[in-house]
């Protein structure tokens, strides 16, 4: 190692998993970090475990091979601003020490390997760091030689298991002979299920209400979804396609799906097996991708920042600060469009009490949610594109926060976030809109209109000047009814509101525009 001058605002963590190696750098700005460097590499090292539980000289090599890749980066970090752990892999392994004695030469820092409960305990702090969610979660991930089971609240972990099962290890005993039969399948999701079995009893007994995976599986089932048209939700009915897809490849050497990468191939046949096992032993509804695990666990941990709100809170936080956001602002319109979409949401509360449905059903109530959070944080982040410049603001913005990391929003609401912020003025731009695969096309574009619409009301930017308003859906057709006689005091507004209503209407979302008039009952139409 040379005698490098260290950079105090820099932090690497790095994970020796069983399948792959990662190196994460970070650069702490301003409070916030900011990703530097990302490095991955595939080296199977559970791959080289032989029968007398000794890793091979080969696996050794490799894992030595990629640790030195690492080492250069480590250079200019402070020891201190460092953690290295291994995991599954190098639990088992009877030589471990003939490893780690020659890694840590490498690195020139100490390896720490750690047990599979801290493991899933580091697992669980970077998905909450990464994850947005509410109560209880369950988060899973499939590593190269385990599996870890946590359910946990914020950023604590209640329930936490590592299983000894893995998508490498099952691809040795389950698709050694590289078919994809239903036998073969079955095999390794039995095999999963009877690991899972003395533990899945009390994972169901104390639930959860959302399922969060942080693996490459995980990760890969997303991708190939997304790929085919379909939603960010992996289900068991989803995910039982997908094998019938893999069967219908016959071999490993020739399984080929769409979205699937080159380096996944080989170990996605056993990860999808377990993942099939967990869905049908855990009662998995649906199930989401997170934003981190292990190494970003280790990394926050250093870093030490706030841990009292959520994650996407985080990130917009951090945006509003590096981009001089107005927050005053950027709430004023958030409150207003959140007022706007919970108005439409008692109205359509109340057609469902008044056609005697007593409860509002789980799947929309989720919807519904999701709906508020994301029209929220697109209102609160709608002027990001004005850090460049104001013709093209809202492309902007699209481009922002389509590139940026985003800690605690997924792919597919990233992409619905920027396709809002696409959208919140001028001419619409119904592709992003088409896109997105957060929500429904009709339900995202009623959020552009009612982000638009707050946006208008908000122009004065001054407490107290947006107007009480109520708001009602009939079918497409939006009705805003503002106070009596508003028009004739606030002409910029009542013109931009009378432009936004044309515009709306004429691609068939009509929007009218009318006034309380002082006499009980009467109104005043502004398009008459």
């Amino acid at each position: 190692m040379t005698n490098a001058v260290k950079n105090n605002a820099l932090y690497a963590a790095i994970d020796l998993g069983s399948n792959s190696f990662h190196m994460l750098v970070v650069h702490e700005v301003a409070g916030a970090s900011r990703t530097l460097a990302k490095i991955k590499r595939k080296v199977r090292l559970a791959a080289g475990l032989q029968e007398d539980g000794n890793l091979d000289d080969a696996a050794m090599q490799r894992g030595w091979d990629c640790l030195q890749l690492f080492a250069e980066q480590l250079q200019d970090i402070p020891a201190n601003h460092i953690r290295i752990v291994g995991t599954a892999t190098l639990r088992i392994a009877r030589n471990i020490n003939v490893f780690l004695e020659q890694a840590q030469v490498i690195l020139g820092h100490p390896i720490r390997v750690i047990s599979g409960e801290e493991e899933a305990a580091l697992i669980y702090e970077g998905v909450a760091w990464t994850s947005s969610g509410t109560g209880r979660r369950l988060a899973i991930d499939i590593g190269g030689a385990s599996t870890e089971l946590v359910i946990g609240e914020a950023t604590s972990a209640l329930l936490l298991n590592s299983l000894d099962m893995g998508c490498v290890t099952w691809l040795r005993r389950y698709f050694a002979d590289g078919l994809l039969s239903q036998s073969n399948f079955e095999r390794a999701i039995a095999a999963a299920r009877q690991v899972l079995t003395p533990v899945a009893g009390a994972y169901l007994k104390l639930g959860w209400q959302g399922c969060i995976g942080a693996s490459g599986t995980i990760q890969a089932i997303q991708e190939i979804m997304i790929s085919q048209g379909a939603d960010e939700r992996i289900t068991l009915a989803k995910l039982q396609a997908l094998k019938q897809d893999a069967i219908a490849c016959q071999r490993l050497d020739t399984l080929n799906l769409p979205g699937l990468q080159a380096d996944r191939v080989s170990v996605f046949p056993s990860g999808l097996a377990i993942l099939i096992a967990l869905f049908d032993m855990l009662a998995i509804d649906d199930m989401v991708l997170a934003g981190g695990a292990l190494r970003e666990g280790l990394m926050y941990g250093m870093l030490g920042q706030r841990q009292d709100c959520d994650a996407r809170e985080r990130s917009a936080d951090s945006l509003i600060s590096r981009y001089q956001l107005d927050r005053t602002q950027a709430e004023r319109v958030r409150n207003t469009a959140l007022n706007a979409l919970s108005q439409l949401i008692n109205q359509q509360k109340a057609v469902q009490k008044k056609a005697e449905l007593r409860t509002v059903d789980q799947t929309l109530e989720l919807e519904l949610e999701l709906d508020s959070a994301m029209l929220g944080w697109a209102a609160l982040l709608y002027e990001l594109g004005l850090c460049i410049e104001y013709k093209r603001a809202p492309e902007h913005a699209a481009y922002i926060i389509s590139h940026i990391d985003l800690p605690g929003f997924t792919a597919a609401q990233k992409q619905l976030l920027a396709a809002l912020l696409l959208n919140q003025r001028d001419d619409f731009q119904l592709a992003a809109l088409e896109l997105q695969s957060a929500i429904d096309t009709e339900q995202a574009i009623l959020l552009a209109r009612l982000l638009r619409i707050s946006i208008i009301l908000c122009l004065r930017r001054t407490r107290g000047t947006v107007p009480e308003f109520q708001i009602s859906a009939q079918g497409s057709q939006l009705t805003l009814t503002l106070p009596a006689n508003w028009s004739q005091t606030h002409h910029l507004r009542a013109s931009e509101l009378q432009q936004e209503a044309q515009r709306q209407t004429e691609l068939g979302w009509p929007l009218v525009i009318e006034e309380m008039a002082k006499s009980e009952g009467a109104k005043l139409n502004l398009r008459d």
